[in-house]
């Protein structure tokens, strides 16, 4: 047998190989990792899409928090699993600004995952206590400036994109706030709902419930446009901020090495999933825009993302950490 003919039958069983991984995959429970508390936007995405998945591959799929570090515990933990399919991230902005963020990260974020699929974006919305007397954007900007420093805002961690949403408000609004970083959205939430804080710029989904029952009040959203879910809240340029914009993602990752065919197999259900009239009316309901990209074009706008933001964090003069 020559070796033209050899190394064809080589790749024919490799093929052949990777075709039966993926149709016995999985065979136990696959975790998926959250890089932030419960109750954030990331959680909630991860939620919905576990339990969809959970009905599609007939094996659970668990929701396993891990927060900190500007979600890279999280990240890092998925970096050194086992590329076996059964852990898996909900990836979120953060994977693409801690790279400018953080002088020394334990992983590569462009070289140590496998992209799956972007799951949704997400609109931020800037969020105040009711004791804050400031009813629209310009208000809320005019009583900063009025008063330098006696606003504190939250957010999710050092770096993570709620941060960066207000770090770019303050820069473009030229006022000066107090940054207090919390583990996960879902904390900081919590400061905010008990007047500790008297701003924030979590996701949508984190906030709608609190926005709506009147515990929280929203005066824009980070998109250009105004989302369905809260069509009264204008976007932030609209309301007195003109070019301000800053879009929150997830999506799902694998760690690097994961055979193909199961990267394939994952990107099916979980564009299935998304794509699922239940699923996808929950999400837009919370705000969110289903994506379901493949994983080609998830890693390419991770890229590009990884660029945007390294510019951000260098005119903004944040100092990697």
């Amino acid at each position: 047998m020559n070796r033209v003919a050899i190394a064809a039958l080589v790749a024919l069983t490799g093929m052949g190989a990777q075709c039966v991984l993926a149709q016995g995959y999985p065979t136990r429970t696959i975790r998926l990792v959250v890089p932030s508390s419960p109750g954030g936007g990331t959680d909630i995405t991860g939620r919905i899409l576990a339990h969809k998945l959970s009905e599609q591959l007939g094996q659970q799929v668990v929701v396993d928090n891990r927060a900190g570090a500007g979600t890279t515990i999280g990240n890092d933990i998925v970096a050194k699993s086992a590329p076996d399919g059964y852990t898996l991230l909900m990836g979120i902005s953060t994977l693409a600004i801690n790279p400018s963020m953080y002088s020394a990260l334990p992983y590569d974020a462009l070289r140590d995952f496998a992209p799956i699929s972007q799951a949704v974006t997400v609109p931020n919305v800037l969020t105040v206590h009711p004791s804050v007397p400031a009813k629209t954007v310009r208000e809320f900007i005019a009583l900063a400036k009025s008063k330098p420093g006696s606003i504190t805002f939250g957010s999710a961690g050092l770096g993570t994109n709620p941060h960066l949403s207000g770090e770019l408000f303050k820069t473009m609004a030229g006022i000066d706030m107090v940054h207090a970083p919390f583990k996960g959205s879902g904390q900081s939430v919590i400061s905010l709902l008990a007047g500790e804080i008297g701003a924030n710029f979590p996701s949508v989904p984190t906030v709608i419930p609190y926005i709506k029952a009147g515990k929280l009040r929203a005066l824009g959203v980070t998109t250009v446009k105004r989302t369905p879910a809260l069509p009264d809240v204008p976007g932030i340029a609209e309301a007195g901020l003109p070019g301000y914009e800053a879009t929150q993602w997830f999506g799902v990752l694998a760690p690097a090495a994961t055979p193909r065919a199961i990267i394939d197999r994952l990107y099916q259900e979980v564009s299935r999933a998304l794509r699922a009239p239940d699923v996808k009316g929950r999400l837009n309901a919370d705000g969110a825009d289903v994506v379901a990209s493949t994983p080609e074009e998830f890693a390419g706008y991770i890229k590009s993302e990884t660029e945007k933001w390294a510019k951000v964090i260098k005119a903004a003069g944040i100092k990697p950490q």
